[in-house]
This record gives structure tokens, sequence and C-alpha cells, in this order.
């Protein structure tokens, strides 16, 4: 059976007491860095655990071989942090365990995603999920200038060494519209900052950083 963990995005202990149970009790650990891993599990205790990689350098050979311990042992899979399949490669170790009709169960936890929303102030009953641009420049640009249509608010997301050219993006494209910036989230250096694109330039603190784009909507 396969586990989605949801593990925490900054502070160790915003982990469910349930995670930390499957956690204890699985056979094999899939993870994206045993470097990341090992550091939560020894947070808690946990050691002497057997790791599997997948991550954005798997190849499909890779996923399809981890389809088998899926069927025949209690597997956990996480991130480096937040929940496995959303916006990573776990989808697709999902879908193929789907296919052989092996059980998955998610093991719900912290949410990047929801803790941007909870700290717009604003109740946003919908909004675009755009996550990862583009990083080749032209299809970055093509994406920006296809979500100038959208009136919804828009969530982004990016690597955390993308950070001033997403700004710089945003101060492009959406010059007119209100932002809220997270940066590293549930961590003692976490930030937010909302307000226009300028103002949040101005007040940028960080080289790079883990972040979340909200844009309000027009």
């Amino acid at each position: 059976m396969l586990y989605l963990v949801a593990t925490p995005i900054g502070d160790y202990n915003e982990i469910s007491l349930r995670a930390l149970d499957v956690l204890r009790e699985a056979e094999v650990i899939i993870c994206e860095s045993t470097k990341e891993a090992s550091k939560l599990l020894r947070s808690h205790g946990i050691t002497g655990k057997k790791f599997e990689i997948l991550d954005e350098h798997s190849t499909p050979e890779d996923k399809a071989a981890l389809v088998p311990l899926c069927a025949e042992k209690m597997v956990a899979l996480i991130t480096d942090c937040g929940t496995p399949g959303f916006a990573d490669p776990g989808a697709d170790l999902v879908r193929l365990c789907r296919k052989k009709n092996l059980a998955v169960k998610s093991v719900l936890g912290p949410s990047s995603l929801m803790g941007l929303l909870s700290l717009s102030g604003q109740r946003l009953d919908q909004f675009v999920f755009r996550g990862f641009l583009p990083a080749e420049t032209e299809s970055r640009g093509a994406a920006l200038r296809e979500l100038t249509k959208e009136k919804r608010a828009i969530v982004i997301m990016d690597t955390p060494y993308r950070l001033k050219k997403t700004l710089n993006d945003m101060k492009e494209h959406f010059p007119n519209r209100q932002f809220l910036i997270t940066y590293n989230l549930s961590q003692e250096d976490e930030l937010v900052l909302e307000g226009t694109i300028d103002s949040i330039i101005n007040k940028n603190a960080f080289e790079k950083a883990e972040f979340m784009l909200l844009i309000y909507p027009a």
C-alpha cells in the first residue's frame, strides 16, 4: 500500500500524529532527498529506514520500478516539504499504482497553498492555480501574457532562486494588480508582504527563498 504523507513546510513539529505513525511503520520511504528525509525523521526519533528516490530526475523506468514495492510493502511517499503528488513527480507514481489497482491513501497535513490563501484576508471563492511557470524565457513570457487575461485570483510558485525574476515578471505583466507574497512559511524568518508589486519589490529582503505569490482578482 502507498501512503502519501504530507510533511512540514517549515517547522518540523507541524506534522500530524497519524503521519508519524505511518512513517514509523513504513517498510520503505520514497523521498526526494535522503538528506532532507533523514533530518525530518531524526527530529522525531525515527531511524533505520530504507529509502528510495523519486525526484525530477527519475525516469519512467525508475518510477515503474517503485510500483512492485507499493504492491508488496507498506510504503510512505514524502517530499522535501508539503504534500506529495502536488506539483511534483509523486503524481506519476500515484497514477501507476492506480493502474495496477493498488491502494493509495492520503495522510493529510500542512499546505502552503492553504496557508497562502488564509493569509490573504479576502474571501477567494475562486482562484487559478498556475503553479510553476516555465523556466525558458520565451515559454515563460507566453505563459505570463496568457495569464494577464485572467481576472480571477492567480497563485504562482517557483523555485527559490527565481524569486527576483518572478517579481520582475510580475512588474512587467501585472503592474496594476495587488499581490500577496509569502516567504518561508512556518520558518523563523517567515515574511508576508501585501500591496503593489513595486512596494513588494522595495520591501523584499531575500535573494532567494521558498515563496508563493497570490495575484488578487482584477
